[in-house]
C-alpha cells in the first residue's frame, strides 16, 4: 500500500477530544471516570517505534512501577538515553542483566534489534498498514506477542480503536467499573466495549487512568 488512508491515520489533539465527547455520551457508566481525568494525554510518537517495542518487552509480565525501574535502568546505560539496535546490541550480557532484565527478555531484544537492522522489519510502512496488519508484522519476532503490539498501537502509534482486552488492568479496570463478578469472559468484555467504536483506546486509557497507577 503506496500511501497511509484516514482510517490507519494517528490520531489528532481534535479527534481525542471528539472521542471523549462520544464516549461521555454514550457509555454513562464510563462517563464519570472521563470527567474526573479530563483530557485525554495520549500522544503520537511514530518515529519511536523501536522504543516502543523495547519498552513493551520490558513491560511483559511486570507490574507499572517495576517495567518503569528496569526500563529506566536499560536507557541508563545508552548513549544519550534512547534505545537503538546497535546500541543495544553493543552492550554485554551482564550489563543488560544487570538493570534487570530476564535472560528471556534479553534474546527478545537482542532478536528485535537484529531484525530492525537487517531489514526485516520495516517501521517506516507501518503507518499505512491496518492495526491487524501491523500485529501479524510485529508478531513475527521472537517474543513479541498481541499484547505487546498493542500496547505499540495504543501508546506510539495512538492508533483508535485498539481494545487489549488481554491487559490485566483493563480487566482489573472493567470489572471495578462495571460491578462484573468473579473472573469475566472475553466475550462479555467485547460486548461492554463495543459501544466505545470507533474509540476504544480512548475508552482503555481512561480505564488504566482509574487504576491511578503511578508511572
Amino acid at each position: 500500500m503506496a500511501t497511509a488512508e484516514p482510517p490507519f491515520q494517528a490520531m489528532t489533539a481534535d479527534e481525542l477530544a471528539r472521542a471523549r465527547r462520544t464516549l461521555m455520551r454514550r457509555d454513562p457508566i464510563l462517563a464519570p471516570i472521563i470527567r474526573k481525568y479530563g483530557a485525554c494525554a495520549l500522544k503520537t510518537r511514530e518515529g519511536d517505534v523501536f522504543c516502543g517495542l523495547v519498552e513493551a518487552i520490558v513491560s511483559q509480565q511486570l507490574s507499572t512501577r517495576a517495567a518503569a525501574t528496569i526500563y529506566g535502568r536499560v536507557r541508563a546505560l545508552l548513549p544519550n538515553g534512547g534505545p537503538t539496535p546497535e546500541a543495544l546490541l553493543s552492550l554485554p550480557d551482564d550489563a543488560l542483566r544487570g538493570a534487570g532484565l530476564s535472560r528471556q527478555k534479553l534474546a527478545y531484544m537482542r532478536d528485535l534489534s537484529r531484525k530492525m537492522l537487517d531489514g526485516s522489519i520495516n517501521t517506516q510502512a507501518l503507518s499505512s498498514m491496518s492495526d491487524d496488519e501491523i500485529v501479524a508484522e510485529l508478531t513475527k519476532i521472537k517474543g513479541i506477542g498481541r499484547w505487546t503490539v498493542e500496547m505499540l498501537l495504543i501508546f506510539r502509534l495512538t492508533r483508535p480503536d485498539v481494545f487489549p482486552v488481554g491487559d490485566l488492568g483493563i480487566v482489573k479496570a472493567m470489572r471495578k467499573t462495571y460491578n462484573l463478578r468473579g473472573t469475566p469472559n472475553v466475550k462479555r468484555l467485547h460486548a461492554i466495549a463495543e459501544r466505545w467504536r470507533p474509540y476504544r483506546t480512548v475508552a482503555s486509557w481512561y480505564l488504566w487512568a482509574s487504576l491511578e497507577n503511578k508511572k
